[in-house]
């Protein structure tokens, strides 16, 4: 049950464009929490679909605020709730996350024996989600898929926080300010505070069950987009680019060099591609154990990898080799996120 404690010690801030069903899931787990020293600040970016009555139905079990506002992009709703949040710390959620009971009880005694100024967590598939949703949260998470930098505990760069589970101080909001509206706008703002001088820690035990996209052409859709927004980081921060980021690149050419060595010149030039397929099915298995699980995340795991790939080598032949596209004034306001 909610109480009234003055004002909280974390300030919970979450975007929402349309997004009924997942924003009560999300609710719901949010009342069930074992420390309850914190306020949601709901920020609705011009749903047509609004959620304003599933947050009066949970007004008494949590210090909620709904705001309805025009749609401008997810950052600035999220700036907009930072503008009118109480907390000390200000936390991020995606609306489509489930937050364990446990978690801020976790987060406030990892922050009380370790301060740090900016920090995040990983995420996880719960027991609940569909084969999808288990399928797609391993591509994202695996180590032969993303080399581990989105928060799992083999990384080949340092860790950086994503809005689905990360949260800072005030007073970085107050030297470094908000989100810009970019693609990855995340990965920007942990550029800036880590380029501020500011410390990022990642808090492992601090999770969130996040459901991800529902279907393979969204997801294919949005990883796409996650590779042509490398490139934008690239142009914003020239040494940001890192080896791993062009990973998926690099797969992309290797598996249509394979795929033609194999039909032109000997079938076995295949058999390293064959081998990868292997290791990561091994993988998933011993991940998700599940059988079905484990034979579609080989399918969400070239999905993964291909799109983010083929958006990587687009954006980079047209941005960088061609120099054609937006200036960098106008990369920092491409996206009217929905």
């Amino acid at each position: 049950m909610a109480t009234d404690k003055g004002a909280p010690y974390f300030s919970v801030i979450v975007p929402v464009y349309n997004r009924r069903g997942e924003v009560r899931d999300l609710l719901e787990s949010l009342a069930k929490q074992t420390d309850d020293d914190f306020e949601l600040l709901l920020v609705e970016d011009g749903s047509t679909e609004r959620c304003d009555d599933i947050a009066a139905a949970y007004a008494n079990q949590l210090r909620v605020q709904y705001f309805w506002k025009e749609n401008e992009g997810r950052s600035i709703a999220r700036n907009y709730g930072i503008e009118r949040a109480q907390g000390s710390y200000f936390i991020f959620f995606d609306s489509d996350c489930v937050i364990p009971p446990r978690y801020f009880e976790v987060l406030k005694k990892a922050l009380k024996e370790h301060p740090v100024d900016c920090f995040g967590g990983p995420d996880a598939a719960s027991e609940d989600f569909n084969r999808t949703q288990k399928a797609i949260s391993f591509s994202m998470t695996a180590f032969l898929t993303t080399g581990g930098i989105r928060g799992g505990k083999v990384q080949l760069e340092k860790f950086v926080p994503r809005s689905f589970n990360m949260g800072y101080s005030r007073r970085v909001w107050e030297a470094v300010g908000g989100f810009r509206e970019m693609f990855s706008e995340d990965i920007d703002m942990s550029t800036r505070i880590r380029k501020a001088g500011f410390s990022i820690t990642l808090f492992r035990e601090a999770y969130v069950y996040h459901k991800r996209r529902n279907t393979l052409r969204s997801f294919s859709r949005q990883t796409y987009v996650f590779g042509m927004s490398r490139i934008t980081l690239k142009l914003l921060y020239p040494d940001s680019l890192k080896l791993v980021h062009t990973l998926p690149a690099v797969f992309v050419i290797g598996c249509l060099t394979l795929i033609l060595l194999a039909i032109f010149w000997h079938w076995w030039a295949i058999l390293p591609l064959v081998l990868y397929v292997v290791l990561l099915w091994l993988s998933a298995l011993a991940s998700t154990r599940s059988l079905p699980i484990a034979c579609l995340a080989i399918l969400t795991s070239f999905i993964q990898l291909g799109s983010y790939g083929c958006g990587f080598i687009k954006a980079f032949v047209w941005k960088i080799l061609l120099r054609h596209g937006r200036n960098i004034e106008e990369e920092i306001a491409i996206r009217k996120g929905k």
